[in-house]
């Protein structure tokens, strides 16, 4: 990807066009996660943002699968989940952030996924979120994904995590220092 001197992140018109014929495909394959929502809206505001197309480009490279989940009435925004039945394939054996990066001291993964979901321009789902992902379907039967932690938990070393099992979601701590080749993590992204 080549960046301009603005710092600026930008796709070329053939990854543009891939990228937005590839969401129209899945927005069309599955209404039941934007119920009322017409993709004519959703194109003409990512055409509006092109720095959001970079970002929901590096979310479909990663495995994400990004898929529009809601939209925004009072800002205009249209709010888009990675929507991968499991856990970014991209995005796993990571640990929770750059602190717990630095604090193993051998066998370290090769990045964490708070940097690495600034770095995409998104951010890690809440546990809110999560859940709120899991009423539009069954996510992360298999993996898991780390979620937003409060303050006071990382402070204290510990990380939250997610997954669905038993048709249940549940919320589970780890040392945040720890990775595990099924855990990820789900962005978030308001265009």
């Amino acid at each position: 990807m080549n960046k301009s001197k603005s710092n600026k992140k930008e796709l070329s018109l053939e990854q543009r066009e891939e990228l937005l014929r590839t969401l129209k495909v899945r927005f069309e394959k599955n209404m039941n996660l934007h119920k009322d929502l017409k993709w004519a809206n959703v194109e003409a505001k990512l055409e509006a943002n092109t720095e959001k197309l970079w970002s929901l480009y590096e979310m479909e490279a990663t495995g994400g699968e990004p898929d529009v989940v809601g939209h925004d009435k009072k800002t205009g925004e249209y709010i888009f989940y990675d929507c991968s039945a499991e856990s970014p394939k991209g995005r796993r054996s990571v640990c929770y952030d750059i602190e717990a990066l630095e604090s193993r001291k051998e066998h370290k993964p090769k990045n964490n996924a708070i940097d690495m979901a600034a770095a995409m321009g998104i951010k890690i789902l809440t546990e809110e979120q999560y859940r709120e992902l899991q009423e539009l379907g069954d996510f992360d039967t298999k993996t898991s994904s780390w979620v937003q932690t409060p303050t006071n938990i990382r402070e204290l070393g510990g990380a939250f995590f997610c997954d669905r099992r038993y048709d249940h979601v549940f919320l589970y701590h780890n040392g945040a220092e720890s990775y595990y080749a099924a855990r990820g993590f789900r962005g978030s992204l308001r265009v």
